[in-house]
């Protein structure tokens, strides 16, 4: 009788442990990745003198904040970045819609190698293809533009595949009543498909505005004027150690690159959480 009630115990209690230890380590984790985000804020928002130790009773200033804004055209760079999203964003959306679209439901000579072939971009990385982006964006006469900047990423091999994917959990019989109803292809798209993949489209949308709003390698390539640069060409520049290291200064404008997407997450996690869960995101 002993031995038959302490048996199940022991796996239970080990399983106590584990989930323990796993919820330790989680934390641990989220701690490390949170710390210099922290550090960022401590900065910022106390004078150069206590940037480098920590002090309860310092006082917090909004002095960093003023004097990065006023060091660089910060105005500027936020608008780069923000056209230079809403443009890719804008043209992945259209692009990749149309193609998973055809990828979902039409069938043509040479779909599947077509489509292969879009999976293959995916395990591209786009480092190497910057040397002949530039000599195509020369060659167009793109060079230093935002345009130049956002075009070789308006077609994502990662939206089609995204998308195509939404799309074929669709059914089929929505589709031939909207065809018996009189829709055209293009309407069975947007009256049909397009509202259904909702979730999908805003899991995307997210992963391309916070992918492009923290791009720095090829902006920093294709870019060379105040005009055309984004914020992480425009922050890098600005920290740079030839134009003197402020800690607390560097901070609060690293803090005014990040503050949009931060809020943004703030303020819509759940919805965030819901659409990656219901777009299959991992």
């Amino acid at each position: 009788m002993t031995a038959t009630t302490i048996a199940p115990a022991a796996p239970e209690h080990a399983g106590r442990i584990g989930r323990v230890v796993e919820t330790g380590a989680a934390w641990l984790l989220a701690f490390l990745w949170v710390l210099p985000l922290l550090y960022a804020v401590w900065a910022a928002f106390h004078p150069p003198a206590y940037a480098t130790r920590l002090d309860l009773l310092a006082p917090l200033t909004l002095e960093n904040f003023a004097t990065a804004w006023s060091q660089a055209p910060f105005a500027r760079y936020f608008l780069n970045t923000f056209l230079l999203v809403t443009s890719i964003l804008g043209a992945q959306l259209v692009l990749c819609t149309l193609a998973a679209y055809a990828f979902a439901r039409f069938r043509f000579v040479g779909r599947d190698i077509a489509f292969a072939l879009v999976l293959v971009q995916l395990m591209i990385m786009p480092e190497v293809l910057i040397v002949e982006n530039y000599r195509t964006m020369s060659q167009l006469g793109l060079v230093d533009t935002i345009l130049g900047i956002g075009l070789p990423y308006m077609a994502s091999a990662f939206g089609i595949f995204l998308l195509r994917q939404a799309f074929k959990t669709v059914p089929t019989e929505l589709e031939e009543a909207a065809r018996v109803e009189g829709c055209s292809f293009l309407q069975v798209l947007l009256k049909v498909y397009v509202p259904l993949a909702k979730p999908t489209y805003l899991a995307y949308g997210l992963v391309s505005v916070s992918t492009h709003w923290n791009n720095f390698l090829w902006p920093l390539v294709v870019t060379n004027s105040v005009e055309t640069r984004p914020l992480t060409v425009g922050l890098a520049i600005f920290g740079a150690p030839e134009s003197g290291v402020n800690w607390s200064v560097i901070s609060a404008a690293t803090l005014l690159a990040v503050a949009p997407l931060l809020i943004a997450f703030l303020l819509f996690q759940r919805q965030f959480v819901q659409s990656f869960m219901r777009a299959g995101i991992k």
